[in-house]
């Protein structure tokens, strides 16, 4: 297994009180490899759903959200603790030689949402009152999950975005921290910071730099313009464009026809993060740039945020009536 770079050493032993606050994994030594996976792997998260399916050798991970399907603080911190309980299962299974999976795959339960980006709720209140270091916690604390994504949690997995619907701003930047991007035909994403006068700031500008050129990348994060999954996957930003209503089971054909080849793959996405990697310093930088960007927001670009916010609580209340009426 990958270690961790020094540098990080300090994160991870913050993190990990985290996992360990919540849940009982960090039990006696005594415990099975067998048992601790089971129980890693179970784990009961307010905001994700997580299953192994030990057949398929894939981990899967759907992002539930109690509230709003964005970066809130709660859904970064069960994020975190499930990042963490990946590197556990590894190291708990890695005293018998054999991985728990060799696939990771990030996906959402929400109805046609991926994710919608950072807490637009949370950055307008801390923006009006000028906390900085409320900020930077926020702006670290995203940028060590996206990283740990784009860095496979540095242990030998392949990890695949599986997006389904909506992936703005940081839903958007979260997908393509990951390996390989798959999605649905109807899937929607783009970065519309721009249009209430900010930038993507959560890994945009790493990753979309890593697959286009400059000119391209600053071209997309200006326009504010929201693409079709078909347009990305001509940029070569999606890797494998499904039919609509069959993203698992392009991801599982995906699994089955690659799993011969998993260790020329894996081998492969190491090779990319060498030649052109993503530090967490350079995440760590432009998120700062944001910040500092994100507190000279005057108060009509604010209010526009507000609108933001209000049309997301509009339509996710919507998607809690649809049940509800098909039951009456």
């Amino acid at each position: 297994m990958t270690s961790l770079p020094r540098k990080l050493e300090a994160l991870e032993t913050r993190d990990l009180v985290l996992v360990s606050e919540s849940s009982d994994i960090n039990g006696p030594e005594s415990r099975t490899s067998e048992r601790l996976l089971d129980e890693l792997a179970t784990h009961a998260y307010e905001n994700l759903e997580v299953k192994i399916e030990p057949d398929a050798e894939t981990f899967w991970c759907f992002m539930n959200p109690l509230g709003r399907p964005s970066f809130t603080p709660s859904v970064l911190r069960d994020i975190t603790r499930m990042q963490h309980s990946v590197k556990r299962m590894f190291e708990a299974e890695g005293r018998r030689g054999e991985p728990p999976f060799r696939y990771f795959v990030f996906a959402s339960r929400t109805p046609g949402i991926y994710n919608l980006g950072g807490d637009l709720g949370f950055f307008i209140d801390h923006i009006r009152k000028g906390d900085r270091a409320a900020m930077i916690r926020y702006a670290h604390y995203a940028i060590e999950a996206v990283y740990r994504n784009s860095a496979a949690f540095h242990v030998p997995v392949v990890t695949i975005a599986l997006v389904q619907g909506d992936a703005l701003g940081g839903g958007f930047e979260c997908a393509m921290s990951l390996n390989l991007l798959v999605a649905e035909k109807s899937a929607k994403m783009g970065l519309p910071e721009i249009l209430f006068n900010l930038f993507p700031g959560m890994g945009a500008y790493s990753f979309l730099s890593r697959r286009l050129d400059v000119q391209r990348t600053e071209q997309l994060i200006t326009s504010g313009c929201i693409y079709t999954a078909a347009e990305l996957h001509e940029m070569g930003i999606v890797d494998v464009l499904a039919e609509d209503g069959c993203g698992e089971s392009a991801v599982r054909d995906y699994i089955a026809s690659h799993r011969r080849r998993w260790n020329a793959h894996y081998a492969m996405f190491q090779a990319r993060q060498r030649v052109r990697p993503v530090t967490l310093d350079e995440l760590r930088d432009v998120v700062d740039i944001w910040v500092d960007a994100a507190l000279r927001l005057p108060e009509p670009d604010l209010r526009k945020m507000e609108r933001l916010v209000a049309s997301q609580d509009r339509r996710m209340a919507s998607l809690r009536r649809a049940p509800e009426a098909a039951v009456a």
